[in-house]
């Protein structure tokens, strides 16, 4: 097998294991259940992932590329730290949003029973997008939107705030809106 077609099955099966996780009422997530909704072999999954642990590795992996993507291409196209510290709030949710499968990795939902290193990879994670809201919003302070020890307290209640709204997303079964009324919210809680 060619490693583009080995990539190929790797995205595959990332995509069917984040697609498993926007059922979170449904089946348990083994590699078992995801060899059969592959029409693979457990044995074929393990040729490409050496664990399910390696496949939450590589939803991981998308989420931090994606993201953090997003939030260099904010800070570079957008000067305004209080309009950057908006864009980077509206691009978490709308992810989380388009990805709800992801959500449940982004919330830890879907590591709880997985390798706690996982976990503290997500947990580096949040403490990445929380140092990108409160440099975002040491710029407004500089512009004269706020005052600059206001921005590592303002950065830890942004990550609350969408840390909760992810929560409430996961768990209302993906039924509500994360970015339905979120101008009027911005407004309350940007400088």
């Amino acid at each position: 097998m060619t490693s583009a077609r080995s990539g190929e099955r790797k995205l595959q099966i990332l995509q069917a294991l984040a697609h498993m996780l926007e059922t979170p009422r449904g089946e348990k997530i083994t590699t078992a259940a995801l060899a059969r909704r592959l029409e693979l072999s457990e044995a074929a999954l393990y040729r490409h992932f050496a664990s399910k642990a390696q496949m939450f590795d590589g939803l991981i992996e998308f989420i931090e590329t994606s993201v953090f993507g997003l939030i260099n291409q904010i800070a570079e196209r957008e000067e305004n730290g209080r309009e950057q510290t908006r864009a980077i709030l509206m691009m978490l949710l709308n992810f989380a949003e388009r990805n709800p499968g992801m959500t449940r990795v982004l919330t830890g939902d879907a590591l709880i029973n997985e390798d706690s290193r996982l976990q503290s990879r997500m947990n580096q994670f949040y403490d990445r997008v929380e140092l990108a809201f409160r440099h975002s919003l040491r710029i407004a302070a500089a512009q004269g939107h706020s005052k600059e020890e206001e921005a590592p307290i303002r950065a830890a209640v942004l990550l609350a705030f969408v840390s909760g709204r992810w929560q409430r997303y996961a768990k209302t079964g993906f039924s509500i809106s994360l970015t339905g009324d979120m101008a009027a919210q911005a407004g309350l809680l940007l400088p």
